[in-house]
């Protein structure tokens, strides 16, 4: 930016703020998040805490693998928030820094309960283990390779669950689906879907979902608990990989589950101490860090990724382009209604073949040719040959998960230097054609 481009800045901010109502309008465009995630479970108690008695500001991190007794059987801290009324005694069955971290989550995804695993599929794996041998999942066809992948070829054939892919755009099929399948038992939802972004009506399917007897899970880790809250419109379980936007630094791998069901959350609880699959108090830590700064994150980043989207859309480079915030998506007007954002992440179809999208993938200098998404840096990859690999090839065709589909997770990188290095990539690729 020059410096006449910042005079001008100053001059349009100026203009706008010209009362004490617009100077807090600028100073918070967050929606009121940020106390929230940064003071989350001690809003309305600020007294010192069991585990907190120095009043560190930040919470800090207990190592410690067992806990003193204060005799046989009774456990230390019961009177812990961070225990949840069942004291310290081993650090898998409950640790004060997985506690805090745990109760911080909660109040983001504005739930009652959060229940920590050691990873997003870990925590994928603990609802499942909710159901029982004889039961069915129906699973939205368009969802990550890894929940497909443990859907088809762990949880049928291993454990007598039976999961079908159905989608979930039209609630009659749907209905349909559910009554069609055996004793089915849990719906599970993402919204939007990786890698194709596309939109579901989480309270139609939440309605659909209880009238036929059925749990919905959704997996919000594209939205992040700031652009979307689906307990506020009906799901009973929401599923988060940490290692994403909620952590934000590619730093910490973790998952988590909320509810509003203390019934589902006592069984969450009992499962997780049961396989295991636990947190370190050191990650719990780092991504309690990630979630104080998640409000201004994925502000950047979706307002990054909006300009990107329509500069993708113009660029004779590229044949499609999937973004919720472009009125060109299919389900943008539902985007608007059901999200408070459309998120960072972009989905576009570069013009030619297979050729042509490793062309721009190579060439991206600023974007990290890599998986995984929701850092603070961007990343670019080819789904088809890395997420979605192992979905089989004709389900990667009837979901149009094509070689030429790029997939973009938009950082906080100066937004200029985003889209000239995707210019650059695409212009190279046309030079091929």
């Amino acid at each position: 930016m020059n410096e006449t481009d910042k005079r001008n800045l100053k001059d349009a901010i100026s203009l706008r703020v010209r009362n004490l109502k617009d100077a807090i309008a600028y100073a918070d465009p967050y929606r009121s998040t940020g106390t929230t995630y940064l003071h989350g479970p001690h809003l309305e108690n600020k007294e010192l805490e069991s585990t907190n008695q120095s009043g560190a500001v930040v919470f800090p991190i207990s190592l410690a693998t067992t806990f003193r007794q204060s005799a046989p059987g009774e456990a230390t801290g019961v009177n812990d928030p961070n225990s949840f009324g069942l004291g310290y005694e081993y650090s898998r069955t409950g640790n004060p820094t997985r506690g805090e971290f745990e109760r911080a989550m909660a109040a983001a995804e504005k739930a009652k309960y959060c229940v920590a695993f050691s990873s997003g599929s870990a925590a994928t794996s603990s609802v499942v283990h909710l159901l029982a041998n004889g039961e069915s999942i129906i699973c939205i066809d368009d969802v990550y390779g890894g929940t497909q992948r443990y859907f088809r070829k762990i949880v049928s054939p291993a454990m007598g669950i039976q999961a079908k892919f159905s989608d979930f755009s039209d609630m009659e099929k749907l209905a349909e689906e559910i009554k069609d399948s055996e004793n089915p038992k849990l719906l599970w939802l993402e919204t939007p879907t990786n890698p194709t972004l596309k939109i579901s009506d989480i309270a139609e399917v939440a309605r659909v979902a209880h009238e036929s007897g059925c749990m919905l899970a959704v997996d919000n880790t594209f939205c992040s608990p700031y652009f979307q809250s689906p307990l506020e419109l009906g799901a009973d379980l929401v599923v988060h990989s940490v290692t994403k936007y909620i952590n934000g630094h590619s730093d910490v791998v973790m998952g988590i589950v909320c509810t509003n069901d203390h019934d589902l959350y006592t069984k969450l609880r009992f499962i997780q101490n049961g396989i295991g699959a636990v947190p370190s108090p050191f990650d719990c830590y780092l991504a309690h860090r990630g979630l104080k700064t998640l409000h201004i994150r994925m502000e950047a980043s979706s307002r990054n990724a909006f300009a990107i989207a329509m500069f993708l859309e113009q660029h004779q480079g590229v044949a499609k382009v999937l973004y919720p915030g472009l009125p060109s998506h299919p389900q943008h007007e539902l985007a608007k209604r059901q999200q408070h954002g459309f998120g960072a992440m972009i989905t576009f179809y570069c013009i030619g073949e297979r050729n042509q999208a490793a062309v721009v993938l190579k060439k991206l200098k600023v974007f990290t040719l890599a998986e995984s998404l929701g850092a603070v840096e961007s990343l670019a990859e080819c789904p088809s040959l890395m997420t979605h690999a192992s979905v089989p090839d004709e389900e990667r065709a009837k979901l149009k998960i094509s070689d030429t589909l790029i997939r973009l997770s938009v950082g906080i990188e100066a937004c200029t230097d985003l889209i000239s290095d995707l210019n650059n990539a695409l212009n190279a690729a046309v030079e091929t054609m």
